[in-house]
């Protein structure tokens, strides 16, 4: 048994030292900490960022890196990508969610969603708009520039103004929105203006520079879909907690990455159960068609997990014919035929255009292989080429083998023999 620092110090000296990759390398602070550990003997600094900068920062404090990666243009950085040196993990591995693309990194603020009845996390990036945006695998000097502007200026006045007011509650703001017609996957308008109802006020009164300020209010009061990735992040908080439950087949994950579908039940727990990605059917922007799209891709698939997004296409009318789903009868069918894949309804968000009932709660995977309807996800569409962006919305069905291999899987673990 340690039991002390000390000791613990010893034992880690005593094993090789691990190969850690510091994603913000280029700030003394950061390097300052990496070099107390490296000449400890406990890792072996592998710093990744401007090359020139952290060079000369290593130089100032004496520290020996293993190595410095950066990539300078697209062919460097496809290069660096394929040649293992950097891991990529699912955002969900780290109570996160990324959507579309998914890319997150040390460089980007997160908003963080605390489950207050289990005591859990979630996190997730700010949403940066639409058009050629980095999660529809834009990456153009003008997403970058967009993307540094919110780790520098966005991001910080964000975290401070919530943290000045302690806090906001998500689940009111849902309440509200979901009566006002958001159905939190593609349409997300009126939540967004709810908060920046209630953070504008603070923001006017902040310490700070008046075009940072401008810039700031007039971003958030442009950018409908803001709210999306502070959903996410609200459905991934409460998700993670019903993982806990070690029984049953209720869904607790759906995602996507282009190439795979894959989803979590809560008899699984952590275990992915996955099968072939599905193409989103929609419509295209002008100059665009089937063609040109990516198969599906993205962690947002959280929303319909939680019940809200394509599940809850009754609440959003409006949106129906931008996704390519019809009309008014339309989103009514489709609710009310994902009310037969589900366990409950839930009561803190009702919908009044559906006589009041709430938004569905709880897919259930042995519903959905009974019955054979899959949930409907409503989704961005990506161009297959990088750099292109967006170029379209629609929806998309889950493959039903992957809730066929789900079932089969929890079968087996409680003892049942399918041969």
């Amino acid at each position: 048994m340690i039991k002390n620092f000390a000791e613990l110090q010893e034992r880690v000296r005593s094993s090789e030292p691990l190969v850690v990759s510091v994603a913000q390398a280029a700030d003394q602070e950061v390097l300052l900490s990496v070099k107390a550990a490296a000449d400890q003997g406990f890792i072996k600094p592998v710093l990744t960022g401007d090359r020139e900068r952290i060079e000369e920062l290593c130089g100032r404090i004496g520290l020996k890196p293993l190595e410095i990666l950066q990539a300078g243009t697209e062919e460097e950085a496809r290069k660096l990508l394929a040649s293992g040196e950097v891991t990529f993990i699912p955002c969900h591995h780290v109570k996160a969610v990324g959507p579309m693309g998914g890319i997150t990194s040390a460089n980007m603020p997160v908003f963080v969603v605390e489950n207050q009845t289990d005591g859990n996390e979630a996190y997730c990036t700010m949403n940066e708009g639409i058009g050629k945006v980095l999660r529809f695998g834009a990456y153009s000097k003008e997403v970058v520039d967009r993307l540094l502007w919110m780790k520098d200026v966005l991001g910080p006045t964000l975290g401070r103004a919530i943290r000045s007011i302690g806090g906001l509650n998500v689940n009111p703001l849902v309440a509200k929105a979901i009566a006002m017609g958001d159905e939190f996957h593609q349409r997300n308008i009126a939540a967004s203006l709810a908060f920046l109802k209630e953070v504008s006020p603070v923001i006017t009164k902040m310490d700070m520079d008046e075009k940072d300020r401008y810039d700031v209010i007039k971003f958030l009061a442009d950018t409908d879909q803001f709210f999306l990735n502070i959903m996410m992040a609200t459905g991934k908080a409460v998700m993670d907690a019903a993982r806990q439950v070690t029984d049953g087949t209720i869904v607790t994950a759906m995602c996507r990455n282009g190439v795979e579908f894959g989803i979590r039940i809560s008899g699984m727990r952590d275990e992915w159960l996955t099968a072939p990605v599905n193409t989103p059917q929609g419509l295209y922007f002008t100059g665009y068609d089937g063609e040109d799209a990516c198969p599906d891709m993205g962690d947002s698939a959280i929303t319909e997990t939680f019940g809200v997004g394509g599940m809850a296409m009754i609440a959003a009318p409006a949106v129906t014919r931008f996704v390519g789903a019809g009309g008014y009868e339309d989103a009514l069918r489709t609710s009310t035929e994902m009310t037969e894949i589900t366990i409950d309804r839930n009561p803190n968000f009702i919908i009044p255009n559906w006589n009041f009932q709430g938004t569905c709660l709880g897919i259930d995977a042995r519903l959905v292989v009974e019955k054979g309807i899959t949930p409907v996800i409503n989704t961005g569409i990506a161009h297959k080429v990088a750099g292109y962006g967006q170029i379209g919305a629609g929806t998309v069905h889950p493959p039903i083998a992957w809730f066929e291999k789900a079932i089969a899987a929890y079968a087996k673990k409680l003892g049942f023999s399918l041969d």
